[in-house]
């Protein structure tokens, strides 16, 4: 593919990008996320309204400690360290484990993807993994290969992996290279006009030279509106290209594996629990800590922002690096959270492929049991949930999902959903087109939807400021049967290391706003269990009258219910939410 083509085709795909999301270029509230529909204009969730009008009076029975499970939280940031949980059962620095806990000076949580040698700051993508596994045990498998039951699951997983890894590769490689030439194009016209980041008037004064930068510039100028501004547009493409970097480097590199060397555990004994350090912060602490500040920032230090609960300890706990994280230390983050008094835990992190979802059923269920709650975010593909994997989720692999699997009479191989190229199983796919893999369908097996899964557990999908048809966020995953609610998620303004502040989009933004929400209701209402918290929650949303855009698995924009993405329906809302709980409190 020609250059230009490239160029062109990345700037057709800006645009069609806007044509169905809402604009960045407009100026809001910082808080937007707690403001009020009919009061304000925004559709937020109502905190302020519910502290000014069913709060005001009222003084929160407990203090909720929420467990933030994540890449790293910046435990000195002004707007979060008075709302950190702290240990008080150990002694800080003393290198000694006071509580018996197993997890030595453990004072404001602890890091699972860490030990004495340092932090892993990267890690492959799940899928990735299993290619390491089942690549050199099936890269001469053809079809007629004879395996037995096991083997024929294990090829199929590994053809799906190698396929996916083929597409994820090319696309990568192909955006790497556009981000690379927008940010060279930048950084030339900055330097010529010494400054750190060029105005649009110098672009529009900079004389390309060829056809490709004159590509480019279009690329900036319309990229730049549909950001905000070129100041924002200049960061998102710095930060993408550390991000498609990043993904090239480590996240689909089949060489790169550091989890020994850095952690130090026995990877193949997924029960094993006592590893890791105290730095709860680790080397990239920015998407945790915005998260916690979604949840609980302090709202009485008039500095900042404000969190959506005011009675709240942040619990940081680091599973997640930038990759995917693993399913053995999410199940130990989990059970850390619950162990450690925890009421309520958000996971706003998500991947396509398991590896030990035993562990982490098992410990999802040992939340249950403790009366946690678990609040986890959609994912950020614009893909149905419902047809596409996305773990951890609410299900358990047990008996009954087996028997389902059975049930359903289809071969490994046939039940793949899209059609793979033979010699793509004879490859890593490094140089495979995305045309290699043809999409099927989506057809919806509602069956599957009644086994068993966790009561106690909030899926969480992203929505816009606007009341209209662009509601959800463009990029927000979604599902009738498996998304419950949604919340604010574009343009959330909350806390990142350094005592700063910085607007970040994403479903890992939608999902604190319910941790916060339920954190709030739980510290009014102290008696509630996670499934009645969960219920509240779920009935009090806001419902979207109208039908909403999104694009579904075919790229077709159309037009359809709100009902259709969700559970509920609806946005959730803090108002109704603690209303709601009165009545339920009063039963």
């Amino acid at each position: 593919m020609k250059l230009r083509y490239i160029l062109l085709f990345a700037f057709s795909f800006i645009l069609s990008n806007s044509a169905f999301s809402q604009s960045k270029d407009v100026k809001l509230p910082s808080n937007w996320y707690n403001l009020d529909l009919v009061a304000d204009g925004y559709f937020g969730i109502s905190t302020e309204k519910a502290y000014k009008e069913l709060l005001s009076n009222k003084k929160p029975k407990q203090n909720v400690i929420v467990a933030v499970i994540d890449g790293g939280v910046d435990i000195n940031h002004e707007d979060l360290k008075d709302v950190l949980w702290t240990n008080k059962k150990e002694i800080p620095g003393n290198g000694i484990d006071d509580d018996g806990n197993g997890y030595v000076d453990d004072i404001h949580g602890w890091n699972f993807i860490g030990s004495k040698k340092g932090n892993l700051a990267y890690d492959n993508l799940e899928l990735v993994r299993i290619l390491r596994v089942y690549g050199p045990k099936y890269v001469s498998t053809i079809r007629s290969t004879v395996l037995d039951s096991v083997q024929k699951e294990e090829y199929a997983l590994y053809l799906k992996a190698n396929a996916e890894f083929g597409k994820k590769y090319n696309d990568a490689h192909y955006t790497f290279g556009i981000v690379s030439i927008i940010n060279k194009v930048l950084d030339s016209v900055a330097a010529i006009n010494n400054k750190k980041i060029p105005s649009l008037e110098d672009i529009d004064k900079y004389v390309a030279d060829n056809e490709d930068e004159e590509q480019v510039k279009k690329i900036i100028r319309g990229g730049s509106k549909d950001s905000g501004g070129i100041d924002k547009f200049y960061k998102e493409m710095k930060d993408a290209y550390k991000q498609y970097d990043v993904m090239l480097k480590y996240n689909l590199n089949v060489k790169y594996d550091q989890r020994q060397e850095l952690v130090g555990d026995d990877y193949t004994n997924a029960k094993e629990r006592l590893y890791g350090n105290n730095d709860v912060a680790g080397p990239n602490a920015e998407h945790g800590s915005h998260v916690s500040g979604i949840i609980g920032a302090n709202r009485s230090n008039s500095i900042g922002i404000n969190g959506i609960a005011n009675s709240v300890s942040i619990m940081a706990i680091r599973v997640v690096p930038e990759g995917d994280e693993r399913d053995k230390d999410v199940a130990n983050g989990i059970r850390y959270a619950v162990d450690n008094g925890a009421k309520v835990i958000n996971m706003s992190f998500g991947k396509g492929y398991k590896w030990n979802k035993e562990v982490v059923d098992e410990a999802v269920k040992y939340a249950e049991q403790k009366g946690v709650l678990l609040v986890h975010a959609a994912g950020n593909d614009n893909e149905d949930v419902d047809v596409k994997e996305n773990y951890p989720n609410k299900y358990f692999d047990g008996p009954e999902a087996a028997a389902y699997k059975k049930s359903i009479k289809k071969d490994a191989l046939s039940a793949l959903p899209f059609k793979i190229e033979q010699n793509q199983a004879q490859n890593q796919g490094m140089r495979r087109g995305p045309n290699s893999v043809v999409i099927k369908k989506a057809v919806i097996d509602t069956a599957k939807f009644k086994l068993p899964h966790a009561s106690n557990w909030i899926e969480v999908g992203a929505s816009a400021y606007a009341n209209d048809a662009n509601l959800k966020a463009s990029f927000s995953n979604y599902g009738k049967y498996n998304v419950d609610v949604f919340a604010p998620g574009f343009m959330i303004n909350s806390t990142v290391p350094g005592s700063k502040y910085e607007e970040f989009d994403g479903t890992s933004m939608a999902a604190p706003v319910v941790s916060g929400l339920s954190a709030l209701i739980l510290s009014y209402y102290p008696d509630l269990k996670p499934n009645q918290v969960r219920e509240i929650i779920m009935k009090s949303v806001s419902k979207v009258l109208q039908k909403v855009k999104y694009k579904n698995e075919r790229g077709e924009t159309v037009r359809v219910p709100f009902s259709d993405l969700c559970v509920s329906g609806g946005i959730v809302n803090a108002y109704e939410a603690l209303k709601l709980a009165e009545r339920y409190q009063s039963k």
